[in-house]
């Protein structure tokens, strides 16, 4: 999906969108990829990450999917605007294992007040990926 930034420093503004959070930064998120519309972001695992069974957590799968998404939103927002989660949807579809996780967030529909936006996560074993979860999201995009 091709979309139009609405603001002509977007690449800047969507930076300091994603590294302003202080709990993405403690949980070890990285923005590896961006383009209008369009995020991509890693998270190396570690024993904090995982729930009581060995798994990733599904916290850190909707954070990491919520931010992500929240970020995607933040390519797309005028001058002057923040992003805020309104809803979101996370579907758990296969025990999360591996080194890493990778997301990949669209917004599938941009607004002027609310994008619509979409996110999937997968966990990194051995170099394969495998789908783990998928996220849809309202975001609201209000002024700071």
């Amino acid at each position: 999906m091709a979309h139009d930034a609405r603001n002509p420093d977007w690449i800047r503004t969507t930076l300091d969108t994603f590294n302003a959070a202080p709990f993405i930064r403690d949980l070890g998120c990285r923005l590896v990829d961006i383009e209008p519309g369009r995020i991509v972001t890693e998270l190396e695992l570690a024993e904090r990450h995982l729930q009581q069974d060995g798994y990733v957590h599904a916290g850190v799968q909707a954070t990491l999917a919520d931010h992500t998404a929240g970020t995607a939103a933040a390519t797309l927002m005028a001058p002057g605007q923040i992003v805020l989660t309104i809803e979101f949807k996370l579907s758990l579809l296969a025990p999360a294992r591996g080194e890493r996780l990778v997301c990949r967030a669209d917004v599938l529909k941009p607004g002027r007040q609310v994008s619509f936006t979409e996110a999937r996560v997968f966990a990194v074993a051995d170099g394969a990926e495998r789908l783990v979860s998928h996220f849809t999201g309202s975001m609201a995009l209000v002024s700071r």
